[in-house]
């Protein structure tokens, strides 16, 4: 059995509003709507966990109950490595593989999901990237060079791992370098397999985000 952890902390500061922009509409819904519905196409049966902070747990029902959401909610912490300890409390004893999502990704496509689930079921870790396309340099005590982008690539999620795998890598003391849950994985000796992801599977961050979403979402429908 599959089960899949979306966080949605955080606050909307950068998006100059009140609410988290997870919780923002784009293309009629929610932002984190688009995204647990992906998830649903993709295995309806799986266990689905939104990890939020508490201050929207009302407003979040409100959104469970219009869009017909079956969905399990736990508290987020005060990182992002928190919430994902929060939300792995509460797993089913059936699982065995586990992703994690960004609920401000609601552009990820059925196969990245699929290509993720898959190598985390035979391989035990793994997070779907892109190519860098734009140049890059290396800053260091006010100098930069150039260096060689063929060597870097560009992460998203779902990050896909053996729930083993997780909740042990989850049991080592939280460190600021953690920025997503292939680092906490890694830190506990674990290989991470890279995936194709897609091009389109952006993190809304800032208000030009919200705009390009609201196209890609209206192109693909």
């Amino acid at each position: 059995m599959r089960a899949l952890i979306i966080v949605a902390g955080g606050t909307g500061s950068r998006m100059n509003a009140e609410l988290p922009k997870q919780l923002l509409p784009i293309h009629q819904k929610p932002i984190i709507v688009h995204s647990i519905e992906k998830f649903v196409a993709f295995d309806a049966s799986m266990q689905i966990i939104i990890s939020l902070h508490s201050d929207y747990f009302n407003l979040f029902e409100q959104i469970k109950n219009t869009y017909n959401l079956s969905v399990q909610v736990v508290s987020g912490g005060d990182t992002r490595f928190h919430s994902v300890q929060n939300a792995l409390a509460v797993l089913h004893d059936e699982v065995n593989i586990v992703g994690v999502h960004d609920a401000a990704r609601p552009l990820v496509s059925l196969q990245t999901i699929e290509n993720t689930f898959s190598a985390a079921e035979k391989l035990g870790a793994a997070i779907p990237v892109i190519d860098m396309n734009e140049s890059l340099r290396e800053v260091e005590n006010n100098t930069s060079k150039a260096v060689d982008r063929t060597k870097y690539k560009t992460v998203q999620t779902p990050q896909c791992f053996k729930k083993n795998i997780l909740i042990g890598a989850y049991e080592t003391p939280y460190n600021p370098l953690f920025t997503d849950d292939a680092s906490v994985v890694e830190k506990n000796g674990y290989k991470i397999f890279l995936t194709e992801g897609n091009i389109e599977n952006i993190k809304i961050t800032y208000p030009q985000d919200l705009r390009w979403a609201e196209m890609l979402l209206h192109a693909s429908t």
